[in-house]
């Protein structure tokens, strides 16, 4: 080629073009310098949104209630027990949303930050009214925990239970979004077993082959929702603080409502006498009765033990009647 002929001007719009045409990069950034604006506002929505939507999410289950309609204790051990519990989910939210299954801790209130064990509690549709049925095996994770639960469980009117965890839900097209679950459900107690009673009792001057020698009839009123296995329950008694013998309700089951159990007794008879014909000559003698055990397998149960042995009952009972009513029989 010679230098001094011209390059051919279709050569030279080719390689101009090539030059002139604008990147991929450089296009990217022209377009969001023009629509910036666009997608800031798509930004704020998107986060208003999912903002919205946890906070519908999460209010809806702070304004449920959940309320315990029956709870079934059974098959103790000293570190667990089987726990069978249905309770009733109200919504009063228009919102009716799916929560998945979750993890969830149980604690005291006012001991949230103690739980005595964790449980499994399952899916739920949210409609205006749900059930929940719980029905598994529970291991303690927190001895003083759930000795104190029993404590207020035994002692009081109520208790209060507090169920925690995270869980996720749905809501038709919504963003499925992950809640906080914090219930402080308020339980009705034992209220010290209020009404305990010995409502009936023979005395045996010659002892049964266990050693009882006073065969009776307890009276125990349950106000709660609870059914609680509690094995062989020992009580001490007492008159004056001085100590007269043990009474022992075997296999007891504390069903809700109007409890009326076997007793049996081995008192020291002649300690008795002496009090009714010294002090209490009207043959009514006042007893103070005071849990002392509670086995079930043979495995002595700690946590029924400890709340027992807070319990304090005072009964009076008519040795005058019994003794009065020994019969040739009675003294076989």
């Amino acid at each position: 080629m010679d230098e001094g002929k011209a390059v051919p001007q279709t050569h030279v719009d080719e390689v101009g073009n090539e030059r002139a045409r604008p990147s991929s990069g450089t296009k990217l950034k022209t377009h969001f310098r023009k629509w910036w604006w666009l997608y800031l506002i798509f930004f704020i929505a998107s986060t208003l949104i999912i903002v919205l939507c946890l906070k519908i999410s999460q209010d809806g289950v702070n304004d449920s209630e959940l309320e315990i309609q029956s709870l079934t204790l059974s098959n103790p051990t000293p570190d667990s027990f089987h726990l069978e519990q249905d309770a009733l989910l109200t919504n009063h939210n228009k919102y009716h949303p799916r929560l998945d299954a979750f993890n969830a801790s149980l604690s005291v209130g006012g001991s949230e930050d103690m739980p005595y064990a964790y449980v499994e509690i399952p899916a739920v549709h949210a409609t205006e009214t749900a059930t929940t049925h719980i029905d598994q095996e529970v291991q303690i994770t927190n001895m003083d925990a759930f000795i104190d639960y029993n404590t207020q469980l035994l002692t009081q009117e109520s208790v209060d239970l507090v169920v925690k965890g995270k869980t996720r839900l749905h809501e038709g097209r919504l963003p499925v979004t992950t809640v906080d679950y914090n219930k402080k459900i308020r339980m009705k107690g034992l209220n010290g077993l209020a009404g305990f009673d010995v409502t009936s009792f023979s005395i045996k001057l010659l002892p049964e082959p266990d050693g009882a020698n006073m065969i009776g009839t307890v009276y125990i009123p349950n106000p709660s929702v609870l059914t609680i296995t509690m094995g062989n329950v020992t009580f001490n008694n007492y008159v004056e603080n001085e100590f007269i013998g043990t009474s022992t309700l075997s296999d007891l089951v504390l069903k809700p409502g109007n409890n009326t159990l076997p007793m049996r007794s081995t008192v020291n008879q002649t300690l008795v006498i002496q009090k009714v014909t010294a002090t209490y000559t009207d043959g009514m003698l006042p007893v103070d009765i005071v849990g002392n055990s509670s086995v079930y397998n043979g495995q002595h149960l700690e946590y029924f033990e400890r709340a027992l042995q807070s319990n304090r009952q005072h009964i009076v009972l008519n040795v005058g009647a019994a003794l009065a009513a020994l019969s040739p029989e009675g003294t076989q």
